[in-house]
């Protein structure tokens, strides 16, 4: 009877050491799964709510998410903002268990700041550019090149005409803080 009681006890601690062991795997995969997360995984399981972000050079701005691609952001603030998620510094109050279990459509996970500034200037729309160095000017973008963007500069109300257009600014996306659509 000793030998039955001392085999079921090795038997009992044989379990519960393979229980830990597996809870441990458990708990290491889900630190090694969340730390492949990236903010924008964070953002698209917000897409449709109203958030804040914390951007260089602008402070916080606040809309609907209406859409977010590879690299940027869309708010409806109620004008159309885009901000690039790297001049991003913060986001106050983001749900914790906040992540999209898609990872969004194959579509807008490729849409990346260069396309959607190339819209915006075959759109010939009046934009106010930020930039995080805390400085702005209004105009419409001319080329969006792989990492710049050409803007004609002028008056949100006028029309880039030769008349109206006071210069040009290369701007390199890595000073860009937000471009809010007129």
């Amino acid at each position: 009877m000793r030998w039955d009681r001392l085999f079921t006890d090795l038997e009992g601690q044989a379990r519960a050491l393979e229980e830990a062991e597996r809870e441990a795997e458990i708990v290491e995969r889900v630190r090694v799964e969340f730390g492949q997360t990236t903010l924008v995984d964070r953002l698209r399981a917000q897409e449709g709510a109203n958030i804040t972000v914390a951007v260089d050079g602008v402070g916080q701005v606040s809309g609907a998410l209406v859409q977010i691609g590879a690299d940027w952001l869309l708010l409806r603030t109620p004008s159309e903002v885009i901000v690039p998620v790297a001049a991003i510094t913060a986001v106050p109050d983001l749900p914790p268990a906040a992540i999209s279990p898609d990872g969004g459509s194959m579509v807008s996970r490729r849409l990346r700041l260069t396309t959607v500034l190339r819209a915006v200037a075959m759109d010939r729309c009046a934009v106010r550019v930020a930039l995080r160095n805390g400085s702005s000017f209004t105009g419409t973008p001319d080329r969006v090149g792989f990492d710049f963007v050409d803007v004609a500069l002028h008056d949100l109300d006028e029309a880039p005409r030769r008349s109206t257009v006071r210069g040009r600014s290369t701007v390199a996306f890595a000073a860009l803080a937000s471009v809010q659509r007129r």
